[in-house]
Protein backbone atom coordinates (compact mmCIF):
# COMPACT_ATOMS: atom_id res chain seq x y z
CA UNK A 1 0.00 0.00 0.00
CA UNK A 2 3.08 2.29 0.22
CA UNK A 3 3.62 2.12 -3.62
CA UNK A 4 0.73 4.75 -3.86
CA UNK A 5 2.89 7.64 -2.16
CA UNK A 6 6.25 6.39 -2.19
CA UNK A 7 7.38 9.09 -4.92
CA UNK A 8 5.83 11.55 -2.42
CA UNK A 9 8.32 10.92 -0.04
CA UNK A 10 11.32 12.58 1.38
CA UNK A 11 14.16 11.00 3.57
CA UNK A 12 13.61 12.72 7.13
CA UNK A 13 17.72 13.63 7.47
CA UNK A 14 17.99 14.69 3.91
CA UNK A 15 15.19 15.81 2.11
CA UNK A 16 15.98 13.73 -0.48
CA UNK A 17 13.43 11.78 -2.42
CA UNK A 18 13.29 7.67 -1.15
CA UNK A 19 13.04 4.80 -3.83
CA UNK A 20 11.96 1.65 -3.07
CA UNK A 21 14.57 -1.61 -2.53
CA UNK A 22 12.35 -5.03 -2.11
CA UNK A 23 10.74 -3.98 1.67
CA UNK A 24 13.28 -0.91 2.27
CA UNK A 25 13.45 2.85 1.05
CA UNK A 26 16.78 3.87 0.47
CA UNK A 27 17.43 7.62 -0.59
CA UNK A 28 20.64 9.02 -2.65
CA UNK A 29 22.67 9.61 0.41
CA UNK A 30 22.13 6.22 1.66
CA UNK A 31 19.90 6.41 4.00
CA UNK A 32 17.81 2.97 4.54
CA UNK A 33 13.94 2.69 6.16
CA UNK A 34 12.34 -1.01 6.18
CA UNK A 35 9.05 -1.72 5.75
CA UNK A 36 7.33 -3.21 8.78
CA UNK A 37 5.45 -6.22 8.44
CA UNK A 38 1.82 -4.52 9.87
CA UNK A 39 2.61 -2.49 6.30
CA UNK A 40 4.01 1.07 7.82
CA UNK A 41 7.29 2.73 7.33
CA UNK A 42 8.77 4.73 10.48
CA UNK A 43 10.66 7.89 8.86
CA UNK A 44 11.72 9.65 11.96
CA UNK A 45 14.73 10.49 12.34
CA UNK A 46 17.34 8.54 14.79
CA UNK A 47 17.13 11.15 18.12
CA UNK A 48 13.11 11.71 17.30
CA UNK A 49 10.93 10.92 21.00
CA UNK A 50 7.61 8.71 20.54
CA UNK A 51 6.40 8.95 23.94
CA UNK A 52 3.92 11.88 23.23
CA UNK A 53 2.51 8.59 20.71
CA UNK A 54 -0.87 7.56 21.32
CA UNK A 55 -0.25 4.13 22.90
CA UNK A 56 -2.15 0.84 22.18
CA UNK A 57 -4.73 1.46 24.15
CA UNK A 58 -6.13 4.40 23.18
CA UNK A 59 -5.72 2.98 19.70
CA UNK A 60 -7.71 0.16 20.87
CA UNK A 61 -10.45 2.94 22.28
CA UNK A 62 -10.51 5.04 18.90
CA UNK A 63 -11.06 2.83 17.10
CA UNK A 64 -13.74 1.04 18.50
CA UNK A 65 -15.70 4.87 19.44
CA UNK A 66 -15.16 5.51 15.38
CA UNK A 67 -15.93 2.38 14.25
CA UNK A 68 -19.40 2.90 16.10
CA UNK A 69 -20.42 5.64 13.87
CA UNK A 70 -20.23 8.10 17.20
CA UNK A 71 -18.85 10.85 14.81
CA UNK A 72 -19.64 10.00 11.88
CA UNK A 73 -21.20 13.28 11.18
CA UNK A 74 -17.93 15.13 11.78
CA UNK A 75 -16.49 12.24 9.09
CA UNK A 76 -19.35 13.55 6.90
CA UNK A 77 -18.79 17.30 7.03
CA UNK A 78 -15.06 16.77 6.24
CA UNK A 79 -15.96 14.68 3.32
CA UNK A 80 -17.96 16.96 1.93
CA UNK A 81 -15.65 19.68 2.24
CA UNK A 82 -12.92 17.73 0.75
CA UNK A 83 -14.97 17.07 -2.31
CA UNK A 84 -15.79 20.57 -2.61
CA UNK A 85 -11.73 21.46 -2.44
CA UNK A 86 -11.23 19.33 -5.31
CA UNK A 87 -7.59 18.36 -4.29
CA UNK A 88 -5.34 17.07 -7.26
CA UNK A 89 -2.68 14.52 -6.27
CA UNK A 90 -1.66 12.98 -2.95
CA UNK A 91 -3.85 13.76 0.33
CA UNK A 92 -2.80 13.66 3.55
CA UNK A 93 -3.71 13.31 7.10
CA UNK A 94 -1.87 14.65 9.79
CA UNK A 95 -2.13 12.71 12.76
CA UNK A 96 -4.08 10.27 10.81
CA UNK A 97 -4.56 7.97 13.86
CA UNK A 98 -6.05 5.07 12.78
CA UNK A 99 -6.66 6.24 9.78
CA UNK A 100 -10.65 6.73 9.73
CA UNK A 101 -11.27 10.12 8.52
CA UNK A 102 -9.00 9.85 6.23
CA UNK A 103 -10.42 6.28 4.43
CA UNK A 104 -13.54 7.82 4.24
CA UNK A 105 -12.59 11.27 2.59
CA UNK A 106 -10.57 8.54 -0.08
CA UNK A 107 -13.58 6.65 -0.75
CA UNK A 108 -15.02 10.16 -2.02
CA UNK A 109 -12.02 11.03 -4.19
CA UNK A 110 -11.88 8.03 -6.62
CA UNK A 111 -7.77 7.57 -7.49
CA UNK A 112 -6.31 9.82 -5.09
CA UNK A 113 -3.37 8.42 -2.71
CA UNK A 114 -3.52 8.99 0.73
CA UNK A 115 -0.79 9.35 3.21
CA UNK A 116 -1.68 8.60 6.94
CA UNK A 117 1.24 10.52 9.07
CA UNK A 118 1.33 9.63 12.65
CA UNK A 119 3.95 9.51 15.34
CA UNK A 120 2.25 6.35 16.88
CA UNK A 121 3.33 3.34 15.10
CA UNK A 122 0.19 1.24 17.14
CA UNK A 123 -2.11 3.54 15.35
CA UNK A 124 -0.54 2.98 12.13
CA UNK A 125 -1.13 -0.17 12.02
CA UNK A 126 -4.53 -0.28 11.87
CA UNK A 127 -4.36 2.62 9.34
CA UNK A 128 -2.30 0.67 6.81
CA UNK A 129 -5.06 -1.24 6.18
CA UNK A 130 -7.79 1.57 6.69
CA UNK A 131 -8.36 1.55 2.87
CA UNK A 132 -6.45 0.21 0.07
CA UNK A 133 -4.91 3.61 -1.41
CA UNK A 134 -3.49 4.14 2.14
CA UNK A 135 0.13 4.39 2.34
CA UNK A 136 1.08 4.86 6.73
CA UNK A 137 4.47 6.89 7.71
CA UNK A 138 5.66 7.51 11.21
CA UNK A 139 6.81 10.75 11.61
CA UNK A 140 7.04 13.71 14.14
CA UNK A 141 4.11 16.57 13.26
CA UNK A 142 6.83 18.86 15.01
CA UNK A 143 9.76 18.14 13.00
CA UNK A 144 10.27 18.45 9.13
CA UNK A 145 7.36 16.05 7.86
CA UNK A 146 8.73 13.27 5.04
CA UNK A 147 7.10 14.37 2.00
CA UNK A 148 8.56 16.22 -0.79
CA UNK A 149 7.64 20.20 -1.33
CA UNK A 150 4.23 20.92 -2.98
CA UNK A 151 3.52 17.11 -2.79
CA UNK A 152 -0.04 17.84 -1.70
CA UNK A 153 -3.39 19.27 -2.87
CA UNK A 154 -5.25 18.59 0.54
CA UNK A 155 -3.93 17.86 4.25
CA UNK A 156 -6.03 16.87 6.69
CA UNK A 157 -6.41 17.70 10.03
CA UNK A 158 -8.45 15.94 12.90
CA UNK A 159 -7.88 16.54 16.84
CA UNK A 160 -4.09 16.47 15.80
CA UNK A 161 -0.79 19.01 16.18
CA UNK A 162 -0.22 21.01 13.57
CA UNK A 163 3.03 22.63 11.88
CA UNK A 164 1.86 25.93 9.87
CA UNK A 165 5.22 26.32 8.19
CA UNK A 166 5.33 22.68 7.21
CA UNK A 167 2.05 21.65 5.99
CA UNK A 168 2.53 24.88 3.84
CA UNK A 169 5.90 23.46 2.48
CA UNK A 170 4.34 20.14 1.91
CA UNK A 171 0.96 21.72 -0.02
CA UNK A 172 0.65 22.87 -3.54
CA UNK A 173 0.05 26.46 -4.85
CA UNK A 174 -3.79 26.32 -4.14
CA UNK A 175 -3.87 23.50 -2.17
CA UNK A 176 -6.38 23.33 1.15
CA UNK A 177 -5.82 22.37 4.29
CA UNK A 178 -9.13 21.24 6.25
CA UNK A 179 -8.52 21.56 10.08
CA UNK A 180 -11.18 20.09 12.65
CA UNK A 181 -10.35 21.24 16.02
CA UNK A 182 -13.25 21.27 19.52
CA UNK A 183 -15.20 23.91 20.18
CA UNK A 184 -15.63 24.53 23.92
CA UNK A 185 -19.00 22.93 23.63
CA UNK A 186 -17.48 19.83 22.72
CA UNK A 187 -18.14 16.90 24.94
CA UNK A 188 -19.28 19.58 27.98
CA UNK A 189 -21.49 17.45 30.20
CA UNK A 190 -18.50 15.01 30.86
CA UNK A 191 -15.77 17.96 31.38
CA UNK A 192 -16.52 19.61 34.60
CA UNK A 193 -18.16 16.08 36.18
CA UNK A 194 -15.67 13.82 35.07
CA UNK A 195 -12.43 16.21 35.94
CA UNK A 196 -11.41 16.03 31.90
CA UNK A 197 -9.10 18.39 29.55
CA UNK A 198 -11.57 21.77 28.96
CA UNK A 199 -11.56 23.48 25.84
CA UNK A 200 -9.92 27.04 25.55
CA UNK A 201 -13.05 29.62 24.51
CA UNK A 202 -9.85 31.39 22.25
CA UNK A 203 -8.77 28.28 20.58
CA UNK A 204 -10.21 29.03 17.07
CA UNK A 205 -8.40 32.63 17.18
CA UNK A 206 -5.05 30.69 18.37
CA UNK A 207 -5.46 28.46 15.75
CA UNK A 208 -5.80 31.04 13.00
CA UNK A 209 -2.91 33.23 14.64
CA UNK A 210 -0.60 30.10 14.05
CA UNK A 211 -1.16 29.97 11.05
CA UNK A 212 -1.79 32.75 9.90
CA UNK A 213 1.75 33.95 8.21
CA UNK A 214 1.25 30.23 6.38
CA UNK A 215 -1.81 29.54 4.94
CA UNK A 216 -5.23 32.10 4.23
CA UNK A 217 -8.93 31.25 5.36
CA UNK A 218 -10.94 29.68 3.32
CA UNK A 219 -14.38 29.38 5.29
CA UNK A 220 -15.62 27.29 8.22
CA UNK A 221 -18.78 25.31 9.62
CA UNK A 222 -19.45 24.18 12.90
CA UNK A 223 -20.91 20.55 13.48
CA UNK A 224 -23.03 20.07 16.51
CA UNK A 225 -25.14 16.61 17.26
CA UNK A 226 -26.17 15.02 20.36
CA UNK A 227 -24.41 11.71 21.29
CA UNK A 228 -26.11 9.02 23.20
CA UNK A 229 -23.53 7.06 25.14
CA UNK A 230 -23.73 4.30 27.33
CA UNK A 231 -20.84 3.99 30.56
CA UNK A 232 -18.87 1.83 28.33
CA UNK A 233 -18.82 4.25 25.43
CA UNK A 234 -17.81 7.44 28.17
CA UNK A 235 -14.86 4.95 29.02
CA UNK A 236 -14.09 4.51 25.84
CA UNK A 237 -13.86 8.60 24.70
CA UNK A 238 -12.08 9.43 27.66
CA UNK A 239 -9.20 6.78 27.06
CA UNK A 240 -9.00 7.81 23.02
CA UNK A 241 -8.23 11.38 23.57
CA UNK A 242 -5.84 13.50 25.65
CA UNK A 243 -7.63 13.45 28.90
CA UNK A 244 -6.04 9.84 29.04
CA UNK A 245 -3.20 10.62 29.91
CA UNK A 246 -4.55 13.17 32.94
CA UNK A 247 -6.93 11.34 34.83
CA UNK A 248 -6.69 9.05 38.06
CA UNK A 249 -8.04 5.86 36.54
CA UNK A 250 -9.38 5.56 40.50
CA UNK A 251 -11.58 8.60 40.65
CA UNK A 252 -12.99 8.33 37.03
CA UNK A 253 -14.14 5.00 38.04
CA UNK A 254 -16.32 6.67 40.65
CA UNK A 255 -17.27 9.60 38.94
CA UNK A 256 -18.38 7.11 35.87
CA UNK A 257 -20.27 5.50 38.31
CA UNK A 258 -22.20 8.06 39.04
CA UNK A 259 -23.34 9.05 35.37
CA UNK A 260 -26.52 8.16 33.96
CA UNK A 261 -26.68 5.37 32.03
CA UNK A 262 -27.13 6.41 28.79
CA UNK A 263 -26.03 9.82 28.92
CA UNK A 264 -26.74 12.53 26.44
CA UNK A 265 -23.63 14.75 25.39
CA UNK A 266 -22.61 17.27 23.10
CA UNK A 267 -20.00 17.03 20.00
CA UNK A 268 -19.06 19.87 18.84
CA UNK A 269 -16.40 20.90 16.37
CA UNK A 270 -15.09 23.44 13.69
CA UNK A 271 -14.04 22.10 9.91
CA UNK A 272 -12.11 25.41 8.99
CA UNK A 273 -10.35 25.55 5.75
CA UNK A 274 -7.40 27.08 4.91
CA UNK A 275 -5.41 27.67 0.93
CA UNK A 276 -1.80 28.00 0.39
Amino acid sequence: MLQDIERYLACPHCAQALTPDGRTLRCPAGHSFDVAKQGYVSLLAGDAHTGTGDTADMVAARSGFLDAGHYRPIADALTAAAVAAAPEGLVTDLGAGTGYYLARVLDALPGRPGAALDISKYALRRAAKAHPRIGAVVCDAWRPLPLQDASAGLVLNVFAPRNGSEIRRVLRPGGTLLLVSPTPRHLRELVTVLGLLSVDEEKQRRIDEKLGPHLTPAGRQEVEFTLRLSAADVRTVVGMGPSAWHTDPEQLAARLAALPDPVEVTASVTVAAYRR
